[in-house]
């Protein structure tokens, strides 16, 4: 219910912010007007305010803020939010067609064509000329009189149907149509951009959890086989490795599904791992952990770096040949640099297991957490088998 509440609180923004935009517009138009005229007065002494003026624009702009209120709130969400592009050029075009006959209907007089004036004998100004010119001359007594024409009918041509001026008005309607639908289907997409981008972070967190719950059976899967072996070999040490396990145990289920966790309660979780399994191995095993005593207070991804650790207790560690281990932390700037170099042990090479999820599942979670903004470099030469991996924090 939270979830529907804010995305119908976004659409209401949006909302408002478009009608903001057209409220600006009108607004502006309807202005122009008055600061038309209040120039005029000012800067000529023989113009005087006249309201009916601006009356006689408003009219105008009235049927156009009309049309503009019916685009808008009934026929451009058919073509931007219901795509009924049929609907929509249909009714568009009965709209253009009566606007038109508005137009031509309501077209003030001082806009029709003016008849060509004559004399009062019904003759044209330009065959008094003519006649003036043929001065002298007499007409043939064979040419029949000139019959009687009546006074305005000759000269006087027919009002065109459509004018230039009813053109300008029907092609400013179809741009104040078009700007319509480009305003809303911008904030269309706006709007789509922002639904997409919850969506993919809703997603992101939920790969994120879903790694998460396969990391930490990963985990204490290995954790439990050595607790196993050494309950046989030394019962003491089992029961030391049980303490140890009980305090990460409390960091998994108490840190592990947060975002992000303090770097020193990570650091702390790297000790007790390391110290756990040494426990479990001799002499022969160099193991070396270089953690830094103090860190800043940042935020790091929980259990991040325990799969590499894990990875080199798995593969690095041979019975029969010395091995070692060495896990160094480093805090550099706005970075953490994490290096951890092992030998390889019988059947190793620095691979997980048939089956394994550890490492995989580390590489997503970086892509997911970090994109491109994290280095990663695995050295696989033929007896040490390393890997760094440097964050930012």
């Amino acid at each position: 219910m939270r979830k529907i509440e804010k995305a119908t609180g976004g659409r209401r923004n949006i909302w408002s912010r478009e009608n903001i935009i057209y409220l600006a517009v009108w607004g502006l138009l309807f202005a122009a007007p008055l600061l038309s005229l209040y120039v005029r007065t000012a800067s000529d002494a023989n113009v005087v305010f006249d309201w009916k003026e601006v009356f006689i624009v408003w009219k105008e702009f009235v049927v156009f803020l009309l049309l503009f209120l019916l685009h808008n709130f009934l026929l451009a969400p058919l073509l931007v939010y219901g795509h009924k592009r049929m609907a929509y050029f249909t009714i568009v075009g009965v709209i253009l067609v009566a606007f038109t006959v508005y137009q031509c209907s309501s077209r003030p007089e001082g806009h029709h064509p003016r008849p060509i004036p004559m004399r009062e004998d019904g003759r044209m100004p330009h065959e008094r000329r003519l006649e003036q010119g043929a001065r002298g001359m007499e007409r043939p007594m064979d040419m029949p009189p000139r019959p009687p024409h009546k006074e305005g009918v000759r000269g006087e041509m027919p009002p065109p149907i459509v004018g230039e001026r009813d053109i300008l008005s029907i092609v400013v309607l179809i741009l104040m149509f078009g700007a319509n639908l480009g305003i809303k289907g911008y904030f269309r997409s706006r709007e789509d951009r922002k639904r997409l981008a919850a969506l993919e972070k809703q997603n992101l967190e939920q790969q994120l959890e879903y790694l998460r719950y396969q990391i930490n059976p990963h985990f204490f899967m290995n954790t439990l086989n050595n607790i196993h072996a050494l309950v046989d070999i030394d019962p003491e040490k089992a029961k030391d490795t049980i303490l140890e396990l009980s305090k990460m145990m409390r960091f998994v289920l108490y840190e592990g599904n947060k975002q992000g966790v303090p770097l020193t309660r990570e650091l702390d979780f790297i000790r007790h791992y390391v110290a756990l399994m040494k426990l479990r191995y001799t002499d022969k095993v160099r193991i070396s952990i270089d953690l830094p005593q103090e860190v800043p207070d940042r935020q790091i991804p929980p259990l991040i770096l325990i799969t590499f650790i894990e990875n080199a207790f798995k593969h690095g560690i041979s019975y029969q040949h010395e091995s070692f281990i060495e896990v160094t932390v480093a805090v550099e700037g706005e970075t953490l640099r994490f290096l951890c170099r092992n030998s390889k042990g019988r059947g190793a090479g620095g691979k997980e297991q048939e089956g394994g999820v550890g490492l995989d599942n580390v590489r997503k979670r970086l892509d997911l957490l970090y994109d491109h903004d994290y280095s990663l470099r695995i050295d696989d030469a033929a007896d040490v088998y390393m890997v760094e991996l440097i964050i930012p924090i």
